[in-house]
């Protein structure tokens, strides 16, 4: 480890940076309803919260859902009820996830100081990484578990210099990982920590030890409390969540979350991770077979071991998944900066000020031909009003623009301008999506429309709803935006409710004999061309 006096310092300005970081992290958190699918049953936990005050049992539309521990979904409400009397429960509530990334990128940041010297270059990879940014701001469970793990891995930076100091942070970044999603979280830097000591001697003295016993008493709080609170609510509700939720899960016995296939996430960093896997593997060639057994290069890169080789062997897998990666990838990748010079940089930097050009003219090529009513895209298809020309909106991408092309501009002789190109892109891009975009987008994605009116559909009196097919999405927006918590014919058999609400294919005929069934209301969302819903009242 080099010492603190000796390590290269960053040049970017910090003001820039943070200015940077809240145009990347606001936009898009404010101003559109729980988006299908992630949303939408998050939300539905986070209302059962504000409803009942009840955060031991996470609870969906009047039922038990113990795929994830509570904590997100109780800052989420925190903020939800903070926020009540000037935004929207949801909007409120999606600030949880802002509060996460910043406390992400605040710690990588920190992380990459104690290893290089280079953390504001790291918050600028991270920032530019493609895959995060989509995932970023939607009220997922997710951005918490980043979080746990960026404090954890400034644990074991810090751990190098104060072994106490990165005890306590390594510790309170897996009780935070692990209130997010369960073991996977603690696991992950749990196995890092037990393979650093095989690979270097820094890892084998007692301090490190003396810093793994802090961790592990720092840890006990958040591993502890719930799980005995939830145990003592419920053993088999703690069953399900312990063995299906997280062994089950993982080794496929539970049945549940989309299967993994060979090389899903080495796929899925190919795009996701860019640029950063490009500067992290330039970096690592550059400082060679000696410079790899450095601890300050062989801790981010065992952790990234540790984290692909351990998803890459679970059974299930999803895109999301891959977010904890960037993380290591980050730290990697700021190392290159000591290294980039001459052509090489010049092309790179060449480059990314091309990518942000791109990035700040097609989504204002978009939004303008909306305004036309042409729709560039398919998944885009213009609105039945076309957006208006003057809005806030508007206002906010016109300041986001000027501002990309004034960073960039700042930033054109600095040391950091190659990774700092691609994180005014990856700003640009989402923030002027999340701004001149948004209302189109919201309107495809969201259920408001359909569940108002299915709850004005909804006849004076009825003693229940049944249904069948509905998802946790689905059954968490009925719930919100018509009041109704129907109950699943899988669930309970025996109802016998006067009205029947199925999702299904937009090519089915009624689904029940006309005899005994009428269809009350049909309906769909405006972006779902495959499924739609029917509600019948039995005759």
């Amino acid at each position: 480890m080099t010492s603190r006096s000796t390590i290269a310092s960053d040049s970017i300005p910090l003001w820039l940076l943070i200015l940077l970081a809240i145009a990347w992290i606001l936009p898009g958190l404010v101003g559109h309803e729980p988006w299908k699918p992630d949303e939408a049953y998050s939300f539905g936990l986070v209302y059962h919260i504000l409803q009942t005050g009840d955060w031991v049992v996470p609870t969906l539309a009047g039922e038990p859902f113990m795929e994830k521990p509570p904590l997100f979904y109780i800052t989420a409400a925190l903020f939800a009820k903070i926020f009540s009397a000037w935004l929207p429960l949801h909007d409120g509530a999606r600030l949880a996830a802002g509060f996460y990334m910043a406390f992400t990128l605040l710690f990588t940041g920190l992380a990459a100081r104690e290893l290089s010297g280079h953390g504001r270059t790291a918050v600028l990879a991270l920032l530019a990484c493609l895959g995060l940014a989509p995932w970023a701001h939607l009220l997922i469970t997710d951005t918490a578990l980043l979080a746990g793990l960026a404090l954890g891995l400034y644990g074991f930076a810090l751990g190098l210099r104060k072994p106490i100091h990165g005890g306590l942070c390594l510790g309170t970044g897996a009780g935070i990982a692990f209130l997010s999603k369960g073991l996977l979280g603690p696991g992950l830097l749990g196995l890092a920590a037990l393979v650093l000591p095989t690979l270097h001697r820094t890892w084998r003295t007692r301090a490190y030890l003396m810093s793994l016993l802090v961790a592990v008493v720092a840890s006990l709080p958040w591993l502890l409390i719930w799980p005995i609170a939830l145990y003592l609510r419920s053993p088999e509700l703690f069953g399900v969540w312990l063995w299906d939720n997280n062994f089950g899960r993982f080794f496929g016995t539970s049945g549940l979350g989309p299967k993994s296939e060979r090389f899903f996430y080495l796929r899925t960093l190919s795009w996701f991770a860019w640029p950063v896997w490009l500067l992290a593997l330039w970096g690592l060639w550059r400082i060679g077979r000696d410079g790899l057994r450095q601890p300050s290069v062989l801790l981010p890169l065992t952790t990234l071991a540790v984290m692909l080789l351990t998803l890459m062997g679970a059974s299930d897998a999803r895109q999301v998944y891959a977010l904890p990666l960037l993380l290591p990838l980050t730290l990697l990748s700021a190392r290159a900066m000591d290294f980039l010079s001459g052509r090489t940089e010049i092309m790179f930097y060449a480059l990314g000020v091309t990518v942000t050009l791109i990035a700040l003219l097609l989504p204002w090529g978009i939004w303008i031909s909306l305004i036309q009513g042409v729709a560039l895209f398919t998944a885009l298809d213009p609105p039945s009003t076309p957006p208006p020309v003057f809005s806030w909106s508007t206002a906010i991408a016109i300041l986001l623009s000027l501002g990309g092309l004034f960073a960039l501009y700042v930033l054109r002789r600095q040391r950091e301008r190659t990774i700092a190109t691609w994180a005014i892109a990856a700003t640009l891009f989402s923030g002027l999506v999340m701004t001149l975009l948004l209302d189109t987008i919201d309107g495809q994605k969201s259920y408001r429309d359909t569940m108002t009116s299915l709850k004005n559909a909804l006849p004076a009196a009825y003693d229940c709803v049944t249904s069948e097919g509905l998802g946790e999405p689905q059954r968490a927006m009925i719930e919100y935006y018509a009041g109704i918590q129907t109950l699943r014919r899988t669930v309970h058999p025996d109802a016998k409710c006067q009205l029947m609400l199925r999702q299904e294919w937009v090519t089915d005929s009624p689904a029940y004999d006309s005899r005994q069934w009428h269809v009350l209301w049909v309906g769909q969302r405006p972006g779902d061309t495959k499924e739609k819903f029917r509600l019948y009242q039995r005759l």
